[in-house]
């Protein structure tokens, strides 16, 4: 396993965890044996069973218990949020010294699956906000590490990340929101699209135009709410990822110390790039977790449902479809943690395999998800079911952190490329 500092840092998390919450733990009921062929935990060091084991917990007693309503209610749940972080899941890949987790990129896929089991609309967020505050804690200064990191991995206050705009999605290096260097402030002006948390989040991390076209005329700015100047269009009406608010971030005339600026003029593109190769991983983690759901909830249902005098199960061909949705899983699973590992270990074909687990597991995971509830039959339709609010929140990933589009394009080109 590769990770970001001493594996001392790992099981100092799992002993912190397990001692801080030992009432909790004794409280919670032992869950339904996971089939052994899907089993999440097979290949894990014991410190990553031990947090896995935490985050699966967290997840069945804390959010999936209100997935449903934050849902309908459309809730941002902070303070269960908050309770995340105090398990250290508000930094999990910042560094400690600013109150950081220092875990691996495997380590957080592993914790982001295990905690979407739960709720993927709300983990998708917090996986997010845990992109902001790597990116804050590896290209920003010390000033900005100490100012931001702390807050960031309490939860005490919540990011944002700001690409997207009106007119550029998929082809973000045509950014046009602007920020004019005067004194020592940036003005900016412009907005920002499909903002995950926009309007109840404290900073913002946006790309803006410094410079010229193209990539390398784009900076990246610490925005904090309050700004003059930042304001925040209306609440979207979405699909799914209901837990989480989703606004246009606006700037008219926002001035912003130029102090708040991560790296050097010209280098926003770059982190922008860095943050999502993580993001691609984490969003396909999120995946992860709602299919290995859905595999559980699709088996037990064939397990009890009755037609025509027999259970479900008794079906070969349903038998057929819940053999290729576990092998999918699984194989979806191996694939994100080897991008996870080439990730941490900043391989050359680290990108690629971001990439790769990114368009094949939200592919798969959506379809696991949507044959779960094709076997539920019309009580999969029902939002009493789970399974439909899993099909629901997980769609918009095969869209979101760069579409399985421009996926498609980043693996190929490295292809046809390569000498």
């Amino acid at each position: 396993m590769a990770v970001v500092g001493p594996l001392s840092r790992v099981a100092r998390l799992g002993r912190n965890i397990c001692r801080n919450h030992r009432l909790i733990f004794n409280k919670i009921p032992q869950q339904r044996g996971i089939a052994s062929c899907i089993d999440p935990s097979y290949g894990l060091t014991d410190e990553q069973k031990e947090f896995q084991k935490v985050a699966f917990d967290f997840a069945a007693n804390e959010m999936a218990p209100h997935m449903a309503e934050w849902d309908q209610k459309e809730t941002f749940p902070v303070e269960t949020m908050r309770k995340a972080a105090q398990l250290g899941f508000g930094g999990i890949y910042v560094r400690p010294d600013v109150g950081g987790s220092g875990l691996s990129r495997l380590d957080t896929s592993i914790i982001f699956e295990a905690l979407s089991t739960g709720c993927v609309s709300t983990t998708a967020y917090i996986s997010i906000h845990n992109m902001c505050a790597w990116m804050i804690d590896t290209f920003g200064d010390n000033d900005q590490r100490e100012k931001f990191c702390p807050d960031l991995c309490s939860m005490e206050k919540f990011a944002s990340y700001c690409l997207t705009e009106p007119g550029s999605g998929s082809d973000a290096a045509s950014l046009l929101t602007s920020a004019q260097k005067k004194g020592d402030h940036y003005i900016l002006n412009g907005s920002k699209a499909f903002i995950s948390g926009g309007g109840d989040t404290d900073v913002y991390v946006v790309m803006c135009r410094t410079g010229g076209k193209g990539p390398k005329g784009i900076s990246c700015l610490a925005v904090e709410k309050g700004t003059p100047g930042l304001s925040f269009g209306k609440k979207e009406k979405k699909v799914g990822w209901n837990s989480q608010p989703t606004r246009a971030v606006i700037f008219e005339d926002c001035a912003v110390p130029a102090a708040n600026r991560l790296g050097e003029e010209g280098q926003g593109f770059s982190i922008a790039m860095k943050g999502l190769n993580g993001g691609r991983i984490n969003i396909a983690s999120c995946s992860l977790g709602a299919a290995h759901a859905s595999v559980l909830l699709a088996r037990d249902h064939l397990l009890v449902r009755k037609q025509f005098g027999e259970t479900l199960a008794n079906s070969q061909f349903l038998q057929f479809k819940l053999a290729e949705m576990a092998t999918k899983l699984v194989a979806s699973r191996l694939l994100v943690r080897a991008a996870a590992a080439a990730l941490q270990e900043n391989r050359p074909d680290a990108v690629t395999l971001c990439s790769m687990a990114k368009l094949f597991v939200t592919d798969e995971c959506f379809n696991i998800c949507n044959q779960a509830l094709q076997m539920h039959g019309g009580y999969g339709y029902l939002k009493d079911y789970a399974v439909q609010q899993f099909v629901r929140d997980i769609r918009v990933h095969q869209i979101l952190e760069g579409t399985n589009e421009v996926m498609r394009m980043i693996i190929s080109r490295n292809l046809l490329t390569e000498s």
